[in-house]
């Protein structure tokens, strides 16, 4: 199957905050993040209790001492294996994918994910395929049809695209979950990122009551809970705050005044806020496990 993220020790399995890069990206000068360029800035995420970074150059997370995660697109059966080669030389320890635009026959979609597996495999690397609109995995009941021809295949989780991008709420969300456990059951890395009904990403508080946020940590500890139902010694969740800047369509901007705009919230301090979140979505899990 599919290996999991694993650093050879025999320590219970656990949760690995990194940060996904695009979180990163465009940040205010008052934001307090980190600043520099390549393993400068690397080793501010390491000082902020980051192990990793996704999408940053694999030779400067080795000079910060932090561990490399990969991203890349695989649309076809073939295109994923010089990719996966490349990452894994590079010393990425997973990769995780977008397939697929969203218009792929079943037929399509499950040779997609049987590549996946396949390459895996092979290679004895962690491949991880995202759920995200506009890919084969865009509608929930579809991958879980995908997940029936294919089990072996494992998942990264970004849950905002199903909450938001189909409304998942509407018409009630506990029987959704339910149905969807076969795809909790699966994940082994995860996108941190809260929508609601009508926003893809959107500002939230640890302690905070809404809907969205109480719907999120609930499919957030499910998907620990998989994980850590299939998990041995030395392996390793990772949680990836991947909040991303208005260029990206992602973060909100209000005007605060004639002509000037503001991000909704500072991103930095959010991806501490969601971290802390995950961190207790997992002890959860562990409750539950």
């Amino acid at each position: 199957m599919i290996p999991n993220t694993n650093d050879g020790s025999n320590t219970p399995p656990r949760l690995a905050p990194f940060m996904n890069m695009g979180t990163m990206m465009d940040l205010p000068p008052d934001s307090g993040a980190p600043t520099g360029e390549g393993a400068e800035l690397l080793r501010g995420l390491r000082e902020a209790d980051y192990e990793g970074a996704q999408s940053a150059n694999p030779e400067h997370c080795r000079e910060a001492g932090i561990k490399a995660a990969a991203f890349v697109r695989a649309d076809k059966p073939g295109e994923l294996l010089p990719k996966a080669e490349k990452a894994k030389a590079e010393g990425n320890v997973c990769l995780t994918l977008h397939c697929g635009r969203g218009f792929e026959s079943d037929a399509e979609a499950v040779a997609i994910c049987e590549d996946i597996v396949a390459v895996s495999q092979q290679l004895s690397f962690p491949i991880y395929l995202e759920t995200h609109r506009a890919t084969i995995t865009q509608d929930p009941w579809r991958t879980l049809q995908f997940i029936k021809e294919v089990p072996d295949i494992r998942i990264n989780g970004d849950f905002s695209h199903w909450y938001t991008g189909l409304e998942l709420p509407y018409g009630g969300i506990d029987w959704k979950l339910d149905l969807l456990e076969p795809v909790f059951d699966r994940v082994r890395f995860m996108h941190g990122r809260i929508g609601d009904a009508s926003n893809m990403q959107v500002a939230v508080q640890a302690d905070g009551t809404a809907d969205h946020l109480v719907h999120f940590r609930e499919m957030w500890t499910r998907a620990m809970a998989g994980f850590l139902r299939n998990a041995a010694g030395g392996d390793y969740l990772v949680f990836a705050p991947e909040l991303l800047p208005p260029r990206s369509l992602y973060a909100r901007v209000f005007e605060t005044a004639p002509g000037q705009f503001r991000e909704e919230s500072n991103r930095w301090q959010q991806a501490s806020v969601y971290t802390q979140i995950a961190r207790e979505c997992f002890a959860e899990a562990e409750k539950r496990t």
